[in-house]
């Protein structure tokens, strides 16, 4: 009964913070909406290649096509009122937050395995709790990938433990070629996962049948490539995506803004972990954010490969010092324990009871009620697909950014200007003239803009600007 429990209660949590209220909070983000139309074109086109575009690969919108075709999305057409319209957004979410419990329950099972049960629960209910954990309500790849890299790791722990254990190393293999095949910097988790299966057994042979799927796996998407006679533009575009100049400095300065509780008992934990030679935890960490240092692929939300790892290192060091023989009040680490717990829950809950996508559905809903086929909607992709595939509207570029490549003949467009919109200004002339050249005729501000973003755990607002104010613009030519 009591193992039974230790599982529970981090899964019964885990479910709260990741299923409540999922399409409130967070806010929609821009690339949700990308993720989401990329998997509406592989179900009605059977390619997983979107335009000319090589920037991910294919196994996310593969994911994500099959929970829409599972769940008859393309049957679906509710009104267009702004209640209505969320339902839209509400199976990719919950889906995803279906598989933040997954994580919750893979990072138990491997540290309960590797560190004993006490570390297993605390780790996990961390990754519960902890407020920054609602980044994984989002659509993203990052989160797609993640419970394909843990339960990699979690099956070449167990094949230490059988004989007959090539079968779980394949499958290992497999998953972290899927993990790839997701998004690309998943690669890094092949120093930690090759480094367990040769310690098991200390045969190079072990580590050459992980390599076999994981190096097979992601050669579908240049191989893709190669069949549509686009390889040179695959090259080009990945090598765009590692030459974004974003700071690692400043995407730390955001995460300890966002959650500062988790960046510095995790960091904490890290450093303990260096101190203990802890080769799992430092693999797993360290080539990461290496990565990430060094290459382009930094936005906050790419610190979700590593969250798991700092929750886990966080237990650990919190159960060592409450099982430290200097300690002798055991009453004090306890408290400490729950204080932590306690006020990480209570921040995330305050967080995600808010409803702050609100605006982004009475903006849409405006724009599907006021304006009809006759005009070219300008807008990002948070609401882009919903017009064209949900709605069936003409004349709906696939985001804003088209203009900046082939104008629009249309007399008549209606531009969707939200923050993202305001964001890109800088891409290209075109997006401020198109702003210059029509009339504001609605605003929609969003309750996010309730709340202090200065004060923790309001801070994490910051992430959430998506849906703060959107003005919708209209031009017609010769008026």
């Amino acid at each position: 009964m009591n193992k039974i429990f230790f599982l529970i209660i981090p899964l019964l949590l885990s479910g709260f913070t990741h299923l409540w209220n999922p399409v409130g909070y967070p806010d929609i983000f821009f690339d949700e909406g990308i993720y989401i139309r990329r998997a509406i074109n592989f179900l009605e086109t059977g390619n997983p290649q979107e335009s000319y575009l090589y920037d991910h690969p294919y196994f996310g919108q593969i994911i994500i096509a099959s929970v829409l075709s599972l769940t008859n999305y393309s049957d679906l057409s509710p009104p267009t009122d702004p209640d209505s319209l969320k339902s839209l957004y509400m199976v990719p979410r919950i889906f995803m937050g279906l598989l933040a419990m997954l994580d919750t329950f893979l990072i138990y099972m491997i540290v309960k395995v590797k560190y004993g049960r006490d570390s297993a629960f605390l780790s996990s209910i961390l990754f519960a709790v902890l407020p920054f954990t609602w980044i994984f309500k989002r659509i993203l790849l990052d989160s797609i990938l993640l419970p394909l890299v843990l339960a990699a790791i979690l099956l070449v722990i167990y094949s230490g433990k059988i004989k007959q254990n090539k079968i779980l190393i394949i499958c290992s293999g497999s998953l972290l070629g899927l993990a790839v095949f997701t998004k690309i910097p998943a690669f890094t988790m092949i120093f930690v996962v090759a480094w367990i299966v040769y310690t098991n057994r200390k045969k190079t042979s072990d580590v050459l049948l992980l390599l076999i799927p994981f190096l097979l796996i992601p050669l579908m998407w240049p191989g893709n490539a190669i069949m549509l006679d686009q390889f040179e533009l695959w090259g080009k575009d990945v090598l765009w995506q590692s030459q974004r100049s974003n700071s690692i400095f400043g995407i730390i300065e955001f995460f300890l803004i966002i959650d500062p509780i988790m960046f510095l008992v995790g960091m904490a934990g890290i450093g303990f972990a260096l101190l203990r030679k802890d080769k799992l935890l430092l693999l797993w960490f360290v080539p990461f954010v290496v990565f990430l240092s060094v290459l382009g692929y930094k936005q906050y939300f790419h610190w979700i490969m590593v969250i798991p790892v700092m929750c886990i290192a966080a237990g650990i060091l919190l159960v060592s010092i409450h099982n430290s023989k200097k300690l002798k009040k055991k009453i004090i680490s306890i408290g400490i324990i729950s204080i932590i717990l306690a006020f990480s829950f209570f921040s995330t809950t305050i967080l995600i009871i808010n409803d702050i996508s609100d605006a982004q559905f009475h903006a849409l809903s405006y724009v599907l009620e006021n304006y009809d086929d006759s005009y070219t909607v300008l807008a990002s992709p948070v609401y882009s697909w919903i017009l064209e595939d949900v709605y069936g509207r003409k004349n709906i570029p696939r985001d804003y950014s088209e203009i900046l490549f082939y104008p629009i003949t249309n007399e008549k467009q209606v531009i969707i200007a939200d923050p993202h919109y305001r964001i890109d200004l800088g891409r290209g002339p075109q997006l401020q003239e198109a702003l210059d050249n029509s009339v504001l005729v609605k605003t929609f501000e969003g309750r996010v803009l309730d709340f202090d973003s200065r004060n923790y755990p309001y801070t994490n607002m910051q992430a959430n600007y998506e849906a703060s104010k959107i003005e919708i613009h209209t031009r017609i030519r010769g008026q």
